[in-house]
């Protein structure tokens, strides 16, 4: 649904990877190596799926991931998604490259928020958007530090992604076809003003930064552990590592005063051919044994998804593209069908294996291939 709604360039910009999308595809299909052991002839009544994060309760063990450019999927974006997670009892995640202001995001949700960080735009516009973030009430700060660069997405340039962020009418022409041939999305875009700026990147003195300078930006704005140290100074709730695949990095991290990592590639949309996120996360659970919190994103797309990233350690799994895909298709109910339907497969799914609440889950009820690295 979202394919048909969208034109092509934002839907593959949803829907892409990095280079041959190696890891695109092993990020899916790294789930199917790994079985269920069920246990037979159980009676499972009422199915606990509440779990704890930070703190926070959560209804069930997934959160939204923060995801760029939702306002160009569609005019109601990351408010629509917040909303959304606020309404299930889950969490939801702003990506600094959001097209509506923090506080607006946060005011919309009742559940926790957490701000995604990137540098953009420098130190100075950074530790602006952090305190407007508390002053939100934001809970926690995620910390991404897989991108020194962006990765090359084949599909941006070939789809004409560049132009249709960009000013000139005449640069799009090749592109119009394919934006015409979409006309509910188009009027969407249109009336909600065009490109958005980046509400939540306000350089001193030069105002909200251009959607389209994020890829320069982010060449100049490498996170480094070094980095953490100044956050720390300047945001005294709990930080959020996102974008590890190892167990040096995790231990670094701890290291380092982070609460919680995200074993995470990025959705492989960064640097390709890496492991897997499940491949990659019992090593990272080990090395970070028990000292922080360890979540998960990558290749989910069912509730079965999000049970075996629990079984191998896993607090919680971050959703990005599963309700991607609702936004783009429907807006704000697109998102709650989503998180409907993810729920009820993860009900179904512990249910089935006689399991009575997601935190009764553990190694014993999957079966992992020889080959993976045992931890």
């Amino acid at each position: 649904m979202a394919q048909r709604r969208l034109p092509r360039s934002v839907f593959d910009y949803l829907d892409g990877g990095a280079e041959g999308e190696l890891t695109l595809a092993e990020n899916c299909r790294a789930f199917r190596d790994v079985l269920f052991r069920p246990r037979g002839a159980v009676a499972v009544g009422n199915c606990d799926l509440k779990t704890r994060v930070l703190g926070h309760e959560l209804a069930f063990p997934a959160m939204l991931a923060p995801v760029g450019y939702s306002r160009l999927m569609h005019p109601a974006g990351e408010v629509a998604a917040a909303h959304a997670a606020g309404e299930a009892g889950t969490g939801y995640i702003l990506s600094t490259i959001s097209g509506h202001k923090l506080e607006d995001v946060k005011a919309a949700s009742k559940g926790p928020c957490w701000y995604q960080l990137y540098l953009l735009g420098g130190r100075e516009a950074a530790e602006g958007s952090i305190d407007r973030a508390r002053c939100a009430g934001f809970s926690a700060l995620v910390i991404t530090v897989d991108t020194p660069v962006a990765g090359l997405r084949e599909r941006d340039p070939r789809n004409g992604m560049k132009e249709l962020l960009g000013s000139s009418w005449f640069a799009r022409i090749p592109y119009l076809p394919n934006i015409i041939a979409h006309p509910d999305w188009l009027a969407s875009f249109l009336l909600d003003g065009g490109v958005p700026k980046l509400e939540n990147v306000v350089v001193p003195g030069k105002g909200p930064m251009a959607l389209l300078d994020v890829g320069a930006a982010l060449a100049s704005a490498t996170v480094t552990w070094e980095d953490l140290r100044w956050i720390r100074e300047v945001w005294s709730g709990p930080i959020v590592v996102k974008g590890l695949l190892t167990g040096d990095d995790a231990r670094r991290a701890v290291d380092e005063g982070a609460r919680a990592v995200v074993v995470s590639n990025h959705g492989g949309r960064q640097l390709d051919s890496v492991s897997s996120t499940l491949r990659a996360l019992p090593e990272v659970v080990a090395a970070a044994k028990g000292q922080i919190e360890v979540l998960m994103d990558g290749g989910v797309r069912r509730g079965s998804d999000i049970v075996k990233a629990l079984c191998l350690g896993a607090r919680a799994v971050l959703i990005g593209r599963g309700y991607a895909y609702g936004l783009g298709a429907a807006g704000p109910a697109g998102v709650v069908k989503a998180l409907e339907i993810l729920r009820a497969d993860v009900e179904r799914t512990v249910r089935l294996l006689g399991c009575p609440s997601v935190a009764a889950l553990d190694r014993s009820y999957v079966e992992v291939p020889v080959s993976w690295p045992v931890h």
